[in-house]
């Protein structure tokens, strides 16, 4: 299978909307999706993408900007890679992809967020070398 990692074109960034509604228990509809990815396309936001031939199979968001505390930095957001695309190391490959992506940029590290309960997924960033720096904390206004 032909796996094309890439970055998404701004005109086609509702195509990850699907894959996105997949990733977390709290659903939003399409509408209000597509309104904020509109939106996150023009910030300092860029969209990586895998395709398996023409489907879309995996996504992550990209949020670029300098911290305080590491530099010029790179957050991934919303991180999935299809059910029947998973335990195959694809997810390792899409990091591996993504990593030196940032670093040709000129960026010099990478952060993320992950939900408590997906322990999954944190043996896997474990794996890669991510370690805990603090607690993630949102308050809805």
């Amino acid at each position: 299978m032909p796996f094309e990692f890439k970055i998404i074109e701004k005109s086609k960034i509702k195509e990850v909307i699907p894959l996105v509604q997949k990733l977390t228990e709290h659903k939003f509809s399409d509408a209000v999706l597509e309104s904020r990815f509109l939106e996150m396309a023009n910030q300092n936001y860029e969209c990586a993408v895998i395709y398996n031939d023409d489907k879309l199979i995996g996504v992550s968001g990209l949020w670029f900007c300098t911290r305080h505390y590491s530099g010029r930095s790179v957050e991934i957001d919303h991180v999935f890679i299809d059910d029947g695309y998973r335990n195959r190391g694809l997810g390792k490959q899409f990091l591996n992809w993504i990593y030196k992506y940032i670093k040709d940029k000129g960026f010099e590290s990478i952060e993320l967020n992950t939900y408590v309960q997906n322990h999954p997924s944190h043996k896997f960033y474990f794996n890669e070398g991510f370690k805990i720096l603090g607690y993630h904390f949102v308050k809805t206004l």
